[in-house]
């Protein structure tokens, strides 16, 4: 059980940046934000791409890492968040694959252990979209889970879920056909598969992306891990959260029972877990991101709250 300090929270101290080394020694550079109050000490882990500590990334505005990270101070935790690798790569040769992406997040994980500001305290890692599935990954060196927008099925499935509702019916069966024979070669280690006349430009497009050769082995690593599965062999506290008003991510109709961790659906939040008030029904991938930068303030996240304050 985690015990909780008799320090109240009081007004944060001074963030200071940091460098740390990665998997193979590979620079990382971040910030640590101290806090007072709960006995826990946060690692963020962001979503998919070159995204920096603070979660920006191309086309992606807002400082939402930062953002989360000051929620947490407020809340009595202190957090280590850090650039990816990826984050303004210009080594066409960069290792990404899963092995360094999780062997960074391990090695951040013991430089976390280590800190001034997270010592008599349990480490929580605080997992966002793509950061969920890392998270679970190294959750065996983690005391608990809290997973934000974890995608509720494998990466697989999820493509499939989504390119099907937009083919016609007439159209849907070959391209679905070739979209699976992709995931094979992907899991094959073959070449990309060729498309035949009824296969639509867009979804090559995005089988090629799904095989450029400096992702093809972080994508075919990730590409079938069942978070229900991971889960379930872990016995870490851990709560799942999700925005009502996200249109990535999402609560499944029905969460599977080996699951005994929090569920929390949050009214009113995106993605990115900032306000969103406009209807679900309303918005697109392109009007969304209105509602991402710093101009959208955090959603009411007291649920997350009531479940990191139980940690007891």
């Amino acid at each position: 059980m985690f015990t909780t300090p008799p320090a109240q929270i009081t007004p944060a101290a001074t963030a200071r940046e940091v460098a740390l080394p990665g998997f193979n020694q590979f620079p990382l550079k971040g910030t640590v934000q101290p806090a007072q109050g709960l006995p826990l000490f946060a690692l963020l882990v962001a979503d998919s791409g070159p995204l920096d500590r603070d979660w920006r990334g191309p086309g992606l505005p807002g400082h939402t890492g930062r953002d989360v990270a000051a929620w947490l101070r407020d809340h009595g935790i202190g957090s280590l968040r850090l650039d990816k690798r990826l984050f303004k790569a210009r080594d066409p040769h960069l290792d990404a694959s899963l092995d360094a992406q999780l062997g960074d997040l391990k090695a951040a994980l013991a430089y976390a252990r280590a800190l001034p500001e997270a010592r008599g305290r349990r480490l929580l890692l605080v997992g966002h979209g793509e950061g969920a599935l890392l998270s679970l990954l190294a959750a065996r060196d983690a005391d608990a889970l809290l997973l934000l927008a974890m995608p509720s099925r494998s990466m697989a499935m999820l493509i499939k879920d989504r390119v099907s509702p937009q083919l016609p019916a007439e159209k849907a069966p070959q391209n679905l056909v070739y979209l699976e024979a992709v995931f094979q070669a992907i899991r094959n280690g073959e070449p990309l598969p060729a498309s035949g006349p009824d296969v639509y430009p867009n979804l090559v497009r995005l089988c090629r992306s799904l095989m450029a050769p400096e992702t093809l082995d972080f994508v075919k690593g990730t590409l079938d891990l069942d978070p229900w599965a991971m889960l379930a062999r872990t016995a870490l506290p851990a709560a799942v959260a999700w925005g009502d008003r996200d249109l990535l991510s999402w609560k499944p109709a029905v969460v599977p029972e080996t699951f005994h961790g929090a569920v929390l659906v949050l009214p009113g939040a995106n993605h990115l877990f900032r306000a969103e008030p406009r209807p679900k029904a309303d918005l697109d991938p392109k009007s969304a991101m209105l509602a991402y930068g710093d101009d959208a303030p955090l959603a009411d996240l007291s649920p997350i709250a009531a479940w990191l304050r139980q940690l007891h």
